[in-house]
């Protein structure tokens, strides 16, 4: 009779303890976290960079553009970017990476002479294009960012 005591006592004692109650909720010892189990945990899904859409250049490094001679660019399903940096016309192949990242080749442009201010704004803003690493869409704005700067872009119509 003394031992059954015991044993209830043992029992309610071990059941009040933490790992106890913890181990017996969730299934028993065996049941263990994805992870423990070998599998893997959920990914992220990636982003798809947004081909065949217009984007209108809105600021490079926080600098705002103006006008109507606004850059602006595409990317299309044969990876082709072409777009306007401000006074001539320019192509290249651009590449959307994983991870968001981004490849942009060559620039093939046209070459008016639009004035030094002009040339100087479209210089920085190619330079950045060339230069992009990265890209990413925040509240319905593309990011472009790398060695040249910071652009973002709206969508154009």
């Amino acid at each position: 009779m003394l031992s059954r005591r015991l044993a209830a006592v043992l029992m309610v004692a071990l059941a009040a303890t933490p790992t106890f109650a913890q181990t017996a909720r969730r299934g028993g010892p065996d049941s263990r976290s994805a992870a423990q189990q070998g599998e893997a945990p959920p990914q992220k899904q990636e982003k798809m960079f947004p081909l065949g859409t217009q984007w209108l250049a809105v600021s490079l490094n926080g600098k705002a553009y103006s006008g109507a001679h606004r850059p602006a660019f595409t990317i299309d399903q044969n990876f082709r970017a072409r777009g306007f940096g401000g006074c001539n016309t320019f192509s290249a192949t651009a590449y959307p990476l994983r991870q968001q990242g981004l490849g942009v080749g060559p620039l093939a442009m046209t070459k008016k002479d639009c004035g030094k201010e002009a040339m100087a704004a479209e210089r920085a803003y190619l330079i950045a294009v060339r230069a992009a690493q990265k890209w990413d869409v925040v509240d319905g704005q593309l990011v472009l960012t790398g060695q040249g700067g910071t652009l973002k872009f709206e969508r154009s119509l």
